[in-house]
C-alpha cells in the first residue's frame, strides 16, 4: 500500500504527463517553417539522443542485450516502430494543418477502437455496455463523416495506429523508456538519412533558420521522453484505474485548444458527433469501474471465487483489453 504522500506525488506526475500530451499543440507550431517530415526525422534522432543518455544515467542496459537475443521481439518492435511514425507523423502533420480538433478526437475514440480490435483479434467478448459504447462510437463515425463531408480519417488514423501500437508493445512487454530508446534506434537510420538527404537538397531548415530554431528542432527529444518519464513515475505510485481516467485529459486539452486557443469551426453536427463519442466514453469508464469495484469485492471476500459461469478461478470475458481504457494506453504512443 503506497503512502498518501507517494500518491500524491504518483498523481502529480500523472497531471504532469497528461498534461504535457494535452498541451503539445502549441509546441509543433513553432517548429515552423520545418515540414512535417522534417520534424518527424528531428523528433526520431532526438529522442534516441535523449533516452539515450538516461539510460547511460540510470545504468539500464541489460534489457538491450536480452532484446537483440530475441528475434521475435525484436520484430515487433519494428512493427512497433514502423506504426508509432505514423502516429506522430500524422499527428504533426494534423496539428500544422489546422486539425487540432479532428486530431483530439483520435485519442478520445482510441478505447472503442482497442476494444473492437481485442474483440476481432483476440476474440475477447464483451460486456453489454461495452457493446452499446462501441455501437455509439460507431454512430459518432457515421455523423461525423456527414459533418466533415468526408470519413475522419485524421482520427481514425490516430485511432488505429495508437491501439495497434497498444497490442502489439502487450506482446512486447518493455517498459516505456526502454521501448522507447529501442523504437528510435530502429528509426535513427531512415531518420537521419532524411535529414542529410533535404540538407544536401538546401531544403533542412535546421541550418538555415538560426539557433533558436535549431534549439527548439533538438528539443523534440525531451518533448518526446519528459512526459514519458512522469508516466513512469505515475504509474508506479497510482492504480491503473486512476491512469484510466487521466488519459482523458490530453484528448480534453487538445480539444479545448483547437477550439478556443486555434479557433477551428464546430459546427452542429460535428458537436453532435463529438457528444456522442463521449457519451460512449462514459459508458465504457463507467463500466470499467463497476468491474473493478466487483472484483475488488471478490478478491477480498474469502473462499474460492465464483465466475457468472459458475467456474471456480475461470478467466472473466473482455478482462485483458476491454474492462480499463488505459491497459493499451501505452504512453511511448503519445504525440
Amino acid at each position: 500500500m503506497k503512502s498518501r504522500g507517494e500518491r500524491h506525488i504518483g498523481l502529480l506526475n500523472g497531471f504532469a504527463a497528461y498534461g504535457m500530451w494535452g498541451l503539445v499543440p502549441l509546441f509543433w507550431p513553432l517548429l515552423k517553417p520545418a515540414g512535417a517530415a522534417e520534424i518527424l526525422a528531428h523528433r526520431m534522432v532526438w529522442s534516441l539522443a535523449f533516452v539515450a543518455v538516461a539510460l547511460v544515467f540510470v545504468r539500464r542496459w541489460a534489457w538491450a542485450g536480452e532484446l537483440l537475443r530475441q528475434p521475435r521481439r525484436l520484430a515487433l518492435i519494428t512493427v512497433a516502430a514502423a506504426v508509432i511514425t505514423v502516429n506522430w507523423g500524422v499527428y504533426i502533420w494534423a496539428v500544422n494543418s489546422g486539425h487540432v480538433v479532428e486530431a483530439s478526437l483520435g485519442y478520445f475514440i482510441n478505447p472503442l477502437v482497442t476494444i473492437a480490435m481485442g474483440v476481432l483479434l483476440l476474440k475477447e467478448r464483451l460486456r453489454r455496455v461495452q457493446w452499446a459504447a462501441v455501437g455509439v462510437g460507431a454512430a459518432a463515425v457515421v455523423v461525423l463523416t456527414v459533418g466533415y463531408g468526408r470519413p475522419p480519417w485524421i482520427s481514425l488514423t490516430l485511432a488505429f495506429s495508437f491501439a495497434t501500437y497498444g497490442l502489439v508493445k502487450k506482446k512486447v512487454n518493455l517498459g516505456g523508456v526502454e521501448s522507447l530508446a529501442a523504437e528510435t534506434a530502429i528509426q535513427f537510420l531512415p531518420a537521419l538519412g532524411y535529414l542529410l538527404w533535404l540538407g544536401n537538397q538546401g531544403d533542412l531548415s535546421f541550418t538555415a533558420e538560426g539557433p533558436g530554431h535549431a534549439v527548439l528542432l533538438a528539443s523534440t527529444g525531451i518533448v518526446t521522453a519528459l512526459p514519458l518519464v512522469c508516466f513512469g513515475a505515475a504509474a508506479i505510485r497510482v492504480p491503473l484505474s486512476t491512469l484510466g481516467l487521466l488519459q482523458y485529459l490530453a484528448p480534453v486539452f487538445q480539444f479545448l485548444l483547437g477550439v478556443l486557443y486555434f479557433g477551428e469551426a464546430m459546427p452542429p453536427e460535428r458537436w453532435a458527433g463529438f457528444a456522442l463519442v463521449w457519451l460512449a466514453l462514459t459508458l465504457l469508464t463507467w463500466d470499467a469501474l463497476r468491474t473493478a469495484r466487483t472484483l475488488r469485492r471478490e478478491i477480498t471476500r474469502p473462499g474460492p471465487t465464483m465466475t457468472t459461469t459458475g467456474t471456480v478461478g475461470a478467466a472473466r470475458p473482455a478482462e485483458s483489453l476491454a474492462t480499463d481504457p488505459a491497459q493499451l494506453d501505452s504512453p511511448a504512443a503519445r504525440p
